[in-house]
Formats: C-alpha cells, sequence, structure tokens
C-alpha cells in the first residue's frame, strides 16, 4: 500500500529524528528497548494506537519510543518509635473541712464568754433554787401521843424522810450555763482582735508567759488560715 505524500514525510521526519537522537547517545549496555506506537485512522476519524502496523484503508502515523521501565525503588521509611503507654494520673482528693464552731455562753449574772465546746461551764446549784420544795403529806397537825405520864408532840404534815437526811435544802443538782454557735464571720473577727492584743502584749510580757502567747498565737493563725482565708 502507498503512503499520502504527508504521512510518509511525517514518518521520514520522525525516523531521521530517532537515528540522530540514537547517534549523539553513547551505545551503553543498560539502554532500555525501544517500543514501536502505530496510530492508525479510520475513514470514520476514529484514532487507534497499536503495537502492530494499520489495517488496509486506514492512515498510519509510526513513532518509536522508549520503553517503560521501574524506576529506582524508595528506601524503605524508618519505623516512627511506638510511644509509651503513659498512666493516667492519679486523682486528686480534696478534702473539705467544715469550720471549726465558737459558742458564746452566759453566766447566770449575765455576763457572757466564748468556748469552743457546746457545753457550758457547770455549776452546782440548790434544788430550791430551781422551784423544787419540800414534799408535804396534808395539812399540819400536832398530834399528842403519851402514855399518861408525859405527851410528844409531832408534825403530822412534814415528810419525816426529809427529817432523817438532815433537811431537804442541802440538796442540789449540777447545772450548765446556756450556750449558742456565734456566726462564723464573727469568729473570724474575735479571732483577728484576739492575735492583734497577744502580739501588743507580747513585748511587755514575761518569758513565761510570751511562750503561751506564742502557742495561741499558731493556733488563732491556723484557724484564721484555714476557716477565715487570712
Amino acid at each position: 500500500m502507498r503512503l499520502p505524500l504527508r504521512s510518509r514525510t511525517f514518518l521520514a521526519t520522525t525516523l531521521l529524528a530517532t537515528l540522530a537522537c540514537a547517534s549523539a547517545l553513547p551505545v551503553m549496555a543498560d539502554t532500555p528497548p525501544q517500543v514501536t506506537v502505530y496510530r492508525c485512522t479510520d475513514a470514520s476519524g476514529r484514532v487507534a494506537l497499536r503495537d502492530s502496523p494499520c489495517a488496509d484503508g486506514a492512515t498510519q502515523q509510526v513513532r518509536s519510543m522508549l520503553r517503560p521501565v521501574d524506576g529506582t525503588p524508595l528506601p524503605p521509611r524508618a519505623s516512627e518509635p511506638t510511644a509509651g503507654v503513659v498512666d493516667p494520673p492519679a486523682p486528686q482528693v480534696i478534702v473539705l473541712r467544715p469550720p471549726q464552731p465558737m459558742y458564746r455562753c452566759v453566766r447566770p449574772d449575765g455576763s457572757d464568754y466564748t468556748s469552743d465546746s457546746s457545753e457550758g461551764n457547770p455549776r452546782w446549784v440548790p434544788l430550791w433554787t430551781l422551784g423544787y420544795g419540800p414534799t408535804r403529806r396534808g395539812p399540819s397537825a400536832r398530834v399528842e401521843t403519851g402514855d399518861g405520864r408525859g405527851s410528844i408532840g409531832v408534825d403530822a404534815g412534814v415528810d419525816t424522810r426529809q427529817r432523817a437526811r438532815g433537811g431537804y435544802y442541802g440538796a442540789g443538782t449540777w447545772i450548765r450555763d446556756e450556750c449558742r454557735q456565734m456566726p462564723q464571720g464573727e469568729v473570724c473577727s474575735l479571732l483577728g482582735n484576739r492575735r492583734e492584743e497577744i502580739r501588743r502584749r507580747f513585748f511587755n510580757a514575761q518569758p513565761t508567759e510570751r511562750s503561751q502567747l506564742t502557742n495561741e498565737e499558731q493556733t488563732i493563725n491556723t484557724r484564721l488560715s484555714q476557716d477565715c482565708d487570712r
């Protein structure tokens, strides 16, 4: 089959260019082989690439190309070190302590004092001061008894058992002063004032008293820090 002039010119040009490139490159033993590609266009204009000559009636274009080869493989990527397993931190436990209470207690005479305990100072009082009195069996009556040679008078209304114990008015009991819890703000203010008083007295105090004042101030400082944020 005779190729059209345009196709023959393109083919000749391609062959000359291929030969020129081949003559310019040094011959090497490891030069990759070439591959010939046929570009075929049929009467309907459809194009197909083949590795063999085109069929009759198709326009053919031939090109020689280097056969692709696998490139140099990349070196294996170094594996990243595995991070060590870190144990979670232990939970932090915070214990909230309620403020230490303080109480204001009242004496029988109306004066007051402060205490860390809700139980006021105990005191001994006779029962009669609390409204208790001697027991009576009935109205008083004097009964005369005797054997004819004389008489003895007895008060029938008084419980003679009280007489045997030495009298009812000698009995008594222990009672405590009434105490009420103070508001926390008042407690903090009282502790702060007491600390200032200790510091003023410290310079004129004797060595024994200074030791007592120092211990008391340390206790107050602890309470002010824990209960009053001071």
